[in-house]
Order: structure tokens, then C-alpha cells, then sequence
């Protein structure tokens, strides 16, 4: 029976020593600062924002909200943004999506200070990571190599096979586990013999967004399993992308859901943040 990387522990221990740092930081006259913008009033969206608002609360890190309506230009937008670029009390922005139709979530994204681009969304922070100098990475498969880390997992020469090719946790984990000298293989819809590819598997990242689609039987034994879907199945029941009970039969670590990648998110968040905020104290 697979053992469980808890991801609500992991991240409330990063976190407690993210505090420290930020004691530091602020003894030496600099408060680390995050400004989040959220535009309309998506239901999803207000519970990520409050819980951002709440962590940095907790960890010390000075937290601006911008709540806009959902009827903002697209302009408006694009001001705000280079406002926050140019506020020196702020060292993270992060634009909450999805945005409204009418706004192009490209080009806001895009009007984002690589240095303060701590979603690593920013082109740039991308390219960085593609040609092996990361600067700021993604947070949901930043939060993943953590996981892998706290088990001392060493991906040197494993077999890693990533279920999902999204920018923002499917193609950006692939390219951090290559890092590690891990062989990635991405998976997709258009994947011919999924099962097959998933069952050669050292270690399996499923991101593709579809409940319990990697199935318990095809998991190779002894893998370790990290499942960063989350989907609503019925009126309450959160389930993964991977068939949980199944695949922890024959897994030697996975990761529940909900409880496990989700944590950990909003945690490199805060990680990336502090670490925008130590290079303005090494600039001065």
C-alpha cells in the first residue's frame, strides 16, 4: 500500500520557515509584497484570491488586492499592471484567471515584469526554463518537484510520464523533471496505448483534468504517483485524474486528492515572492 505525500503538511512546514525568512527580510527594511488583481466576481476565483490573501497574512508578506469589475477595458487592465511593475513595494503580481472574454489573458499576461512574474507565466521566465536557467518557475509543478524532493526521490535516470500538456503544469514539470535527468515522456489525448506508456512509468504526474481517467491497473508497482487534478464529481466528492484507491494498491507513494499538489500551490506562490523580495535587498 502506497504511502501518502501530504501536501498540507509539506507546505504548513515550508511555510513556517518562509516566515523566518521573512523576518529577515523586513529586519533588513524590506517587506516582501504581492499584488493580486481579480476582475469579475468568478465564484472559483474569489475563494483562490481569499485564500492567497490569507497566506500571505500568515506568513508575513504584505498582500495588495485589486477586486475590479467585470465590465474593465482591457486597458484599464494594462495600467493597473504597469502601476504594479513600477510599485517598489511590490515584488510578485499575479492576474487571476480566467479573465472576462473581452480581455485578451495573453496580452496582460505578457504586460507582466518578468521580475515580478511569480506565477512564471511570463514568456520569458518560460524560456528561461526551456534553456535550463530557471528563473521563476510555475508554481503547481514547482510545488511538484518539492513533493518528489521531500521523499528524496532522485529522478536521475528515471522514466517520467506526464499525463497532460497544459502550459501552465503539464509542459513546465515535464521540462523541471528533464532538468533532473529524468526521461519525460508527455502524454495526451491524441496519446496512442495511454496504458501502456503510464504502466513503464517510474514516476506518473496526471494533469489532464478528467476524473480518475489514469486507472489504478495501469500503474507500474512501486511507482511513485503524483496526481494534480481536481474534479467535482456529484454535489461534494473531489476526486483526481488517477483512480485513487486502485493505483495506491500498486504505487510506493502517491499523493491524495483533495490534500496533496493543491497546498502546495499557493505555497511557491508565496516561495517565489520571497525570492523576488531577496534580490531587491541584493540590489541595494
Amino acid at each position: 500500500m502506497a504511502q501518502l505525500i501530504d501536501g498540507k503538511a509539506l507546505a504548513a512546514q515550508m511555510r513556517e520557515q518562509m516566515a523566518a525568512q521573512v523576518t529577515e527580510l523586513c529586519a533588513k527594511g524590506v517587506t516582501p509584497g504581492l499584488a493580486v488583481v481579480l476582475v469579475g466576481d468568478d465564484p472559483a476565483s474569489r475563494v483562490y484570491v481569499s485564500m492567497k490573501e490569507k497566506a500571505c497574512a500568515a506568513t508575513g508578506i504584505y498582500s495588495a488586492e485589486h477586486k475590479l469589475p467585470a465590465e474593465t477595458s482591457q486597458q484599464e487592465l494594462l495600467e493597473l499592471v504597469d502601476q504594479l511593475n513600477n510599485d517598489e513595494r511590490i515584488d510578485g503580481i499575479l492576474v487571476q484567471l480566467p479573465l472576462p472574454d473581452h480581455i485578451d489573458e495573453d496580452c496582460v499576461l505578457n504586460a507582466i515584469s518578468p521580475l515580478k512574474d511569480v506565477d512564471g507565466f511570463h514568456p520569458y521566465n518560460v524560456g528561461c526554463l526551456v534553456t535550463g536557467h530557471p528563473t521563476f518557475r510555475s508554481c503547481t509543478p514547482y510545488g511538484v518537484m518539492k513533493m518528489l524532493e521531500s521523499i528524496q526521490y532522485d529522478l536521475d535516470g528515471k522514466e517520467v510520464v506526464v499525463v497532460g500538456r497544459s502550459n501552465i503544469v503539464g509542459k513546465p514539470v515535464a521540462l523541471m523533471c528533464l532538468a533532473e535527468n529524468a526521461t519525460v515522456t508527455i502524454c495526451h489525448s491524441r496519446t496512442k496505448d495511454l496504458p501502456a506508456h503510464v504502466g513503464r512509468a517510474d514516476v506518473v504526474i496526471a494533469a489532464v483534468g478528467r476524473p480518475e481517467m489514469v486507472k489504478g491497473a495501469w500503474i507500474k508497482e512501486g511507482a511513485v504517483v503524483i496526481d494534480v487534478g481536481i474534479n467535482r464529481v456529484g454535489d461534494k466528492k473531489l476526486v483526481g485524474d488517477v483512480e485513487f484507491d486502485a493505483a495506491a494498491e500498486k504505487a510506493s507513494y502517491i499523493t491524495p486528492v483533495p490534500g496533496g499538489v493543491g497546498p502546495m500551490t499557493i505555497t511557491m506562490l508565496l516561495f517565489n515572492t520571497i525570492q523576488s523580495a531577496t534580490s531587491r535587498v541584493t540590489a541595494k
